[in-house]
């Protein structure tokens, strides 16, 4: 099946796009509400495109219709196709007006807090008219969401090596430590052993979450099993709200101590650690072009974290 002058003149952007919204919804009646169109049309429209390629490019039976391998294919380069659209548009817009556009980033709950928050203050200050959408969660949930292209880019701790598809640019290395709440008589003594704490309560993230692995991975450097815990939860709230009442303790990655602001309520234990510093990165897809504001931003995120990669 060449691509020739028949196939790029036949081949209707609109057709692609229905036919992404049929496997999206699971059937073409389900997606009658969702392209505000008649099932025949739909239908009509899925017949062109398979006429114009040869070949069947979806599965029907009476519980709706699934991708063939081809149809597949299709619309995984098509979600590409329409990426770089939504990104032309994004750039023509920001080319018209440099103080508008919008941006979408992906990046976990303490970086989101940390830096992403600050970095975005500092902008919207001078640009009013940009906004952003920010999407939270581990490690392992955000390259999904790069891979679909829900983010523009990632900003998370990795491991040293990433995947073939994606470039990284590193900002700075953070180490974890161990945190209590002022209020703790732990913040008082001047060393303590890792193991002296094994008993105390702790809340964590669960640990078959990337970032509970990343917890447990500091206990597991000095020797020691994963503890157990008291509470486990990937809620950032119950967390600082648990720590501010002095009796409970957490790893926390030692950025979050430092940026943007410092923590009056929280305090990091003298703990001697191995050294568990994890490049902290922006994650992008390699055959994706960046938006103009999204450059922007990423320079912003390199001038904002300069004193981390520094050491001070």
């Amino acid at each position: 099946m060449p691509w020739n002058e028949r196939l790029r003149r036949r081949i209707k952007l609109r057709d692609l796009d229905i036919l992404m919204a049929v496997i999206a919804a699971g059937g073409m009646g389900k997606a009658v509400g969702r392209l505000n169109m008649s099932q025949s049309a739909i239908s009509k429209a899925v017949a062109d495109l398979e006429h114009t390629l040869g070949v069947r490019l979806l599965d029907r039976s009476r519980k709706g219709v699934e991708p063939t391998p081809c149809g597949y294919a299709l619309v995984q380069r098509g979600a590409i196709v329409f990426d770089e659209l939504r990104q032309s548009v994004a750039d023509i817009d920001f080319l018209s007006d440099p103080t508008a556009g919008e941006l979408r980033i992906g990046t976990t709950e303490p970086l989101a807090a940390a830096i992403i928050s600050p970095v975005i203050d500092r902008l919207v200050r001078q640009h009013p008219l940009m906004s952003f959408h920010v999407i939270t969660g581990d490690t392992g949930t955000l390259y999904q969401q790069l891979a679909v292209r829900n983010v523009d880019f990632m900003l998370a701790r990795i491991s040293h090596e990433v995947a073939e598809e994606h470039s990284s640019d590193i900002l700075f290395r953070s180490a974890s430590v161990i945190v209590a709440g002022v209020r703790n008589p732990l913040t008082r003594r001047r060393k303590i052993a890792l193991s002296d704490l094994m008993n105390e309560p702790l809340v964590l993230a669960p640990l078959d979450s990337n970032f509970g692995m990343l917890q447990a991975d500091v206990f597991r450097a000095c020797g020691l099993a994963p503890p157990r815990l008291t509470v486990s939860s990937v809620s950032t709230n119950l967390r600082n709200e648990l720590l501010s009442n002095g009796r409970f303790l957490s790893v926390l990655p030692g950025f979050s101590l430092r940026v943007p602001r410092r923590h009056p309520w929280l305090r990091a234990l003298p703990v001697e650690l191995p050294d568990t510093r994890m490049p902290v990165a922006i994650v992008t897809l390699k055959n994706r072009s960046s938006s103009p504001l999204a450059r922007l931003f990423i320079e912003r995120l390199h001038a904002f974290t300069k004193p981390l990669a520094q050491g001070k």
